[in-house]
Parts: structure tokens; sequence; C-alpha cells
């Protein structure tokens, strides 16, 4: 079976982690600068004065004065999430990561060991601990398994047999579903408020009404689909982190910071000389909470200037000044160097070129700049629906 593990608002838990006094109180994780102004996961105390995650800002103030706003902090959640992956790694649980919060991973490894589905998640529970209130559901496939772990109450474990998930899904509420929110408010002007009367309409009219997202949904409604847990690639653990006696806002300083940061961490001899192919970069900012960025190279390298470039880019969009500067590998690349061929295939140098000048472009202009057109109706007799522009990535 497939189960999956559910820790709500873990946003907000790893974020509290730091000031335990605000978990009674009314808080929100206050929304991202730049973005949209809508509240985060809330604290039970600010959901019992009627505040919600999703709410508005302004309106949440209104109903809440006292409501406290909790920066985003996604160096700690990823550093928590990590933790909790690995202790559920260490009780011989192959998982995978859907998100900080949710994990997935299947049971069929483990009964024998443990002796039943319902005894291995239990072992799961108890690796997670009951600080963070996990609960956990299995199931045939993965929606349902992740619908039972969200009806759960916190440290229960509910299982659905594969004969029942049909039953099972049809009286829970359309919130489950991957929609925008205004699809939600859409379904519900058509009288359809749960996953059994979404699942009763023709697939076709769903997806004519509300597009991939409509037909996505359906699909999950009736069950989902079928597919296989793929037990993740554990994190590299190599980081270095620098101090700052006093907050620094400057640019130089901060690239001069990350040059020195990235010394120490190519000098690591757990890296045994192999090329970084993920790399983060995240600042613990002075007013609270923290910033992060996460780069995946297209090619693996091992070259400082390379390395400064990419990474160096990302810290002007620091919004506030930064009191500790961390780069940490996150994926290494297997390989320790590049097998050349003996005589290069006709026209190999010719498309090398054109590769580094496609990436110089895109460096520059950014990644919609290089296009290529496709034919995607040739019969048509509209020109502009004979062919369209589709970014070229390589």
């Amino acid at each position: 079976m497939i189960a999956c593990l559910l820790i709500p608002g873990f946003e907000l838990r790893a974020a509290l982690r730091s000031r335990p006094g605000l978990e009674l109180r009314p808080a929100a994780l206050s929304p991202l600068p730049g973005t949209e102004p809508l509240l985060g996961p809330v604290t039970g105390a600010a959901e019992a004065l009627g505040v919600r995650p999703g709410m508005r800002l302004g309106e949440a103030l209104a109903t809440c004065p006292g409501l406290v706003l909790v920066d985003p902090d996604p160096t700690t959640v990823e550093r928590e999430w990590e933790g909790v992956l690995r202790r559920l790694e260490d009780v011989g649980l192959a998982v995978e990561s859907v998100e900080p919060g949710v994990v997935v991973f299947e049971t069929k490894g483990v009964e024998r060991l443990y002796g039943g589905v319902a005894a291995a998640l239990e072992r799961a529970l108890a690796a997670v601990g009951t600080a963070w209130d996990p609960r956990a559901g299995a199931a045939g496939r993965r929606f349902a398994a992740l619908a039972a772990a969200s009806v759960a109450r916190p440290g229960q474990i509910l299982i659905v047999e594969g004969k029942d998930e049909r039953d099972f899904l049809a009286p829970l509420p359309l919130s489950l579903l991957p929609l925008p929110g205004n699809r939600y408010a859409e379904l519900e002007g058509l009288g359809v408020r749960k996953l059994g009367e979404l699942a009763a309409l023709p697939g076709g009219a769903v997806a004519e009404r509300l597009g991939p997202d409509g037909r996505n949904a359906w699909h999950l409604a009736r069950g989902g689909e079928r597919r296989r847990v793929r037990g993740r690639t554990p994190a590299a653990e190599l980081a270095e982190v620098l101090s700052f006696p006093e907050a620094v806002g400057n640019e130089l300083t901060l690239r001069r910071a990350l040059g020195s940061l990235l010394d120490r961490l190519l000098a690591r001899p757990e890296r045994a000389g192999r090329p970084f192919r993920k790399v983060a970069v995240s600042a613990r900012l002075v007013g609270g909470g923290s910033w992060r960025r996460t780069m995946t190279l297209r090619d693996a390298t091992a070259d400082r200037g390379r390395l400064r470039a990419a990474i160096g880019t990302k810290l002007m969009e620091i919004p506030a000044p930064v009191v500790e500067l961390r780069l940490e590998a996150v994926q290494l690349a297997e390989h320790t160097g590049t097998q050349l061929a003996l005589v290069e295939p006709a026209g190999a140098e010719i498309g090398g070129r054109l590769r580094e000048g496609l990436r110089q472009v895109r460096a520059s202009a950014g990644s919609g700049a290089v296009c290529a057109v496709v034919e995607v109706a040739p019969w048509s007799r509209i020109p502009e629906a004979r062919a369209m522009v589709v970014p070229r990535d390589e």
C-alpha cells in the first residue's frame, strides 16, 4: 500500500520553533514580499477566532486585531523537513517528499519487518515525533492516501482498502483537490461541493469547462492514477556558514563572503572531487525570518568562476540586511570528469557553438528570449494557426 504522512502547517510550525510562546497565541504565516497578500498556515488559536489560511491580510487583521504575523523562514523549514525525512529513512522507509509537510512511501518493503501496515505507520509516526502532530493515511493510490491523512486526527492512522476508496472519497470536500481558488467558487456555484459529485460528472464536460486543471481534479476525485513511489536521493551534507558581527546589506561584501564560502566548500574532503549538480544559498535576515534560493546547474561543475557567477546573481534578491550567510551543496554529481570522444562526429563543433550561443543569449535576455517555430496544424487555412512559437531549451 501507499502511505502518506502529513504535518499540517509545517512552514508555520518550523518558523515557530525559535518562538514557542506563539504556538498558543493567534498567529499566522505572513505572505512573501511582492506576492498577493494572502495568509499562510495559522495556529489553532487564530482559527478559533475566525482566521483561515488563504484569507486576505486586511480581512484577517480586521477579524483578529491581535493577530501576530510570523515572517517566512524557508531555511529553517528546509532544515527541519530534512531532519524529518532522515528520521523516516532511519527506520527503513524509502520516502518521496511531495512538499514540506507531505511525504509518501510504500509499506510493502517493511510490512513483514514491523508486522503489518498499521505497525509500520505507527513506527513512522514515532520516528517523526509527537511535537509535529503528524497524522498518517494509507490506501492503494496516492490521492486516497493523502485524503486519508488529511481527515485523520493528530497521531491517528487511517487505512482505506482498495475496494472502499471511491466510497471514502465521495463525501470529502473539494478543498483536497489542487485547484486555483476561483475554481472552487465556480464549482460550488454549479452545485458541486463534494468529491463524489465531481466524480459523477462526465470527464469531457469537466475538461471543457475547467480545462486541464479540471480534468486532473476529476481524475483525482475518482481515485487518481496508480503510480509507484520513488525513494529520494538523500541530500549531500555539505554546507558552510558565515556569521557577521553586524548586519550586512552591501552587495560587494556579500559577494566576497560568498567567494569565501565557495572556497571552503570546494576544499571539503567529503566532496571527493565530485562536481556540484545542485546548490542552495540562504541568509538569516536581520528583522527575523530567512531567505533561500536553490539552483540546479545545467552542467555539473566544480569550477569556481562558473559557480560564483551562477550563485552571485541571486544575492541581489535578498530583501533585507543579512546576519548570516549559508552555502549548501544539495546534490553532487556521480562523475568526477568528462569522457572525451576519440573522433568528434560530423557537426559536433557547430552544434556545441550553437548551444553555447543559446546559453549566452538566455543568460543575458532571459529564458524566453530564444524561441523556435513549430508546426501544429499545417492543414489550417489560417496562417496564425499553422504554427506556434515556443521557447527553445537547446
